[in-house]
């Protein structure tokens, strides 16, 4: 489940301050996690009450190497805990089960897009380097597949103009 990240009011400053982010949260996980990588879980129900999971129940996470019942609590800032408890409940009543009490929340996914933008223009051209058309994820213009292949069609017309107009 992600939660939105806004650079101006969650890690202002240096233009890399999102990593720094990142290691913070990874670091936390992998702490939460007993060290081993086996990633930090816990079950909906205990999520939702705020209580630390001891245990796993009915569904069997299939993350290798494994996963350490825990209080993720300790791995996310307060407001993605704040609109996960949120946001699961509300996606439980349209998707029955999603808010069953023993699913599993794995975490934690910190990179669901790129911690940082390379600026480009109207033309999708990078300001910094002309010829270069930044796209998808790794440019910090999608957060998932389908919104990145949107925006490598959006640049490849932009391509596709910029050679038109040089002929």
């Amino acid at each position: 489940m992600g939660v939105g990240v806004t650079p101006e009011l969650d890690y202002p400053g240096h233009p890399l301050a999102g990593i720094a982010v990142q290691r913070q949260w990874e670091s936390a996980a992998f702490v939460a996690g007993g060290g081993t990588y086996a990633a930090p879980a816990q079950l909906v129900g205990d999520f939702i009450a705020a209580k630390p999971s001891t245990a796993l129940g009915d569904v069997v996470p299939s993350y290798r190497p494994g996963v350490m019942p825990t209080d993720l609590s300790s791995c996310l800032p307060g407001y993605a805990i704040e609109a996960i408890r949120e946001a699961l409940p509300a996606f439980g009543r349209q998707i029955k089960g999603f808010d069953r009490p023993d699913a599993v929340l794995t975490g934690v996914e910190t990179r669901t897009s790129s911690p940082i933008r390379i600026q480009r223009g109207t033309d999708f051209q990078s300001l910094n380097t002309q010829g270069l058309y930044p796209a998808g994820e790794g440019a910090g213009f999608a957060g998932g597949i389908l919104s990145a292949a949107v925006d490598g069609i959006k640049v490849a017309e932009a391509v596709a103009r910029s050679i038109a107009a040089a002929a």
